[in-house]
């Protein structure tokens, strides 16, 4: 699913909640949902998250080695 479809359906106030969680605003979200703006990573990041995984990295950005990413482990803590 990409971002247009998933934010489409919404209302004003779940948009606003949904831009909110993802640290941007509403204006932002359409901006990347219409293609007049890139997220950036971390945007995209967010969007994955807060979408539940609807709205993937990979989708809204496809120049991104995700693969990579997703298959790394988190660094090991001295205990």
């Amino acid at each position: 699913m990409n971002l247009h479809e998933f934010i489409k359906p919404l209302g004003k106030a779940a948009l606003d909640a949904f831009a909110v969680a993802c640290l941007t605003t509403a204006g932002q979200l359409k901006q990347v949902a219409y293609g007049n703006r890139r997220p950036s990573a971390s945007l995209a990041i967010n969007i994955d998250r807060e979408s539940k995984g609807l709205v993937t990295c990979e989708e809204l950005r496809p120049d991104i080695d995700w693969a990579y990413l997703r298959s790394t482990e988190p660094a090991k803590t001295a205990a």
